[in-house]
């Protein structure tokens, strides 16, 4: 009787036994681990020194301090904001629109804790670099007249109340757009999940938008710079960008495989033919190609290629870097003066346009080839619709919130600096130094 009952046990316990092993517990990989604390690294190196320098370089003689000082402060702020509660909220467990409260000041996470196959600490660091640059690259839109005060607080406020929704919309658990865990989900509308291989909605719509709402906020400067003041440390920002974006594209596979690989592939084509593209519209509009034109030309097409860098071939990445370097390149040089805004350093012209661009041509190009995506050139032309609703939902929630955030900065602190601060200088005026050395 006892190995009749033995026996049936076993027999109704082995499909369970089955199920488990056709799901086994993810484990540390080393070799993921090392890549991801590398990528995490070279994300950062592109708010610091990439954007400090590309930024400081390209505003007047008389604010290149107070312009690396508020990249610098950004990543401060956002180092302490992130791990306390933006992680939390972007990527734990809680609903569509927003992630739940589990991971405040990090509590309960161990050394080995992990996030797929690495620790969570490592995409937590990883998560927090997008963050820094995303908010540190909003404030270039509005350079050479506001607070540093406004800073600080815009800051902790865009991070916690834009960036972190944002995020978890697209990445994170159960977000609404394609976040991760979603079963039998049809997507907003119908048309299924929207995607984002490494930031297009999260970084570039967003931060271009809140740019370009900023801008129009504080309105024009007085004294608007005809020229650079050192393209040498902007073309030095660039390379350290174009260099750092490897982290920010292939380290979105979160692992060391083909991914990443052909992420890293497809980054560097599209950089290479925005900024051609970029030279030669410059050269036949001006007659001269410009040292800044090539470099702007590169960042377009690193931030067009965002989206999709896990989702297209080469062939592609060829495309979208054209359309990325053309289109920014239109904006920047024709639309932005005809439409009367003045985004100091062209945040909305450069990451604004060129996300939407790419987010829109990830649902032309993705190709099965690639990934499990399919695009509108492969009959898939819902893919193409969900990108179309996940850039007109985030530009419309970016925009509106973004708008709230700067009345409120503007009540309790102020947005902008006075008349006498902006004509002679933020330098002297917000920090009291300046560079008295020019070569």
């Amino acid at each position: 009787m006892l190995r009749f009952i033995s026996a049936f046990m076993a027999a109704a316990l082995l499909p369970c036994l089955a199920l488990a092993e056709d799901a086994p517990v993810p484990t540390l990989n080393s070799g993921d681990t090392a890549w991801m604390l590398t990528s995490s690294l070279l994300v950062l190196m592109m708010s610091l020194p990439g954007l400090a320098l590309f930024y400081g370089g390209l505003v007047r003689k008389d604010n290149i301090l107070a312009t690396l000082m508020q990249t610098f402060a950004v990543a401060c702020v956002v180092s302490v904001v992130w791990p306390l509660l933006g992680y939390s909220l972007a990527f734990t467990e809680g609903n569509e629109w927003l992630g739940g409260f589990s991971r405040v000041l990090l509590v309960g996470l161990k050394p080995d804790s992990l996030t797929g196959t690495i620790p969570e600490s490592v995409f937590i660091m990883f998560q927090m670099t997008f963050a820094v640059i995303t908010c540190a690259l909003l404030m270039g839109a509005v350079a050479d007249r506001i607070k540093f005060s406004a800073i600080i607080l815009l800051s902790v406020l865009w991070v916690v109340l834009v960036y972190s929704p944002i995020a978890h919309w697209v990445w994170g658990p159960g977000g609404m757009i394609g976040g991760v865990g979603l079963q039998n989900y049809a997507g907003l509308f119908g048309f299924g999940t929207a995607l984002d291989f490494a930031g297009g909605t999260v970084v570039h719509i967003s931060s271009g938008i809140a740019g370009l709402v900023a801008a129009l906020v504080l309105g024009k400067r007085l004294e608007t710079p005809s020229t650079s003041n050192n393209v040498i440390l902007s073309m030095m920002g660039a390379c350290f960008l174009w260099v750092g974006w490897f982290g920010f594209n292939a380290g979105s596979a979160v692992a060391a495989n083909g991914s990443a690989g052909m992420a890293m592939l497809v980054t560097n084509s599209a950089a290479a033919m925005a900024s051609i593209a970029w030279i030669i519209a410059e050269w036949m509009h001006s007659g001269k190609p410009s040292v800044v034109g090539a470099i702007s030309g590169a960042v377009a097409g690193l931030v067009a290629i965002t989206p999709a860098a896990g989702f297209v071939t080469f062939a592609s990445s060829l495309m979208i870097g054209l359309a990325g370097g053309l289109c920014c390149f239109l904006m920047v040089t024709f639309l932005k003066e005809k439409l009367g805004f003045d985004d100091s350093l062209d945040v909305f012209g450069i990451h604004g346009v060129g996300g939407i661009v790419g987010a829109i041509l990830t649902g032309v190009y993705a190709s099965s080839s690639v990934s499990t995506a399919k695009g509108a050139l492969e009959g898939n032309v819902d893919q193409l619709i969900a990108q179309i609703i996940a850039v007109g939902v985030v530009i419309v929630f970016t925009a509106i919130a973004t708008y709230l955030i700067l009345q409120l900065v503007n009540l309790l602190v102020g947005l902008r600096v006075d008349e006498q601060a902006e004509r002679g200088g933020l330098d002297m005026a917000l920090h009291g130094q300046r560079v008295t050395v020019y070569n």
